[in-house]
């Protein structure tokens, strides 16, 4: 008997986009994420908003004034862009193919306008087939409203006004939950992180497009 597989495998690179309204709790599920996982790295977008405290230029995100960030996107630096609630945010396309050459798989935290630019970009023929095959898009959801304006006002960063606004645009950002491949609860944060990663070893084992 033949000791030939019964059918190549390939172990592409992932390109893997989250998304979720404000306060939801992406950054720390992406920070566990991270933490518990190999080859997988974040893709650190670029803003035009003030860092909050804590926060760090390069590793946070790339803080950028709003002409560089402009004079960005007409050089065509931008994999995607948009501007959310009065800010810029973007993801640079060297930054994602640069990982994705080295085998690496990446995971990058943006908004749905952003995520709607991207799944564009990987259902076109067109596609460079790094993302073309490896795309993938999780939407996370907290348990409830109350519970995300709890998770707004918690934060103590924001004014009332902001946290309004936020919870404003969230209800128009759930609604888009079907356009995702997955949808995680982000419930209790170990569980969700453990979603998370039963979605990465399910998409190496899916075949390419």
């Amino acid at each position: 008997m033949s000791n030939e597989p019964i059918m190549p495998v390939t172990d592409r690179p992932l390109l893997m986009v989250m998304s979720a309204p404000s306060g939801a709790g992406k950054t720390t599920l992406c920070q566990k994420w991270l933490a518990q996982s190999e080859r997988l790295v974040y893709s650190v977008s670029c803003t035009t908003r003030k860092p909050r405290p804590g926060e760090t230029d390069g590793k946070s995100y790339h803080f950028l004034a709003e002409s560089d960030f402009v004079e960005r996107v007409a050089r065509g630096d931008f994999l995607e862009y948009a501007r959310v609630h009065g800010n810029y945010y973007g993801t640079l396309k060297e930054t994602v193919l640069e990982a994705l050459r080295k085998g690496l798989d990446i995971v990058m935290a943006i908004d749905v306008q952003g995520a709607a630019a991207i799944r564009q970009q990987a259902l076109s023929p067109d596609a460079d087939p790094l993302i073309r095959n490896g795309y993938a898009d999780i939407f996370v959801v907290p348990p409830s409203f109350a519970v995300l304006r709890e998770r707004l006002t918690g934060r103590g960063t924001d004014a009332p006004d902001v946290i309004a606004t936020r919870l404003k645009n969230a209800m128009g950002e759930v609604e888009r939950w079907r356009e995702y491949r997955y949808v995680v609860v982000n419930d209790d944060l170990a569980a969700a992180v453990g979603r998370l990663c039963a979605i990465r070893q399910a998409e190496h084992c899916r075949r390419s497009v």
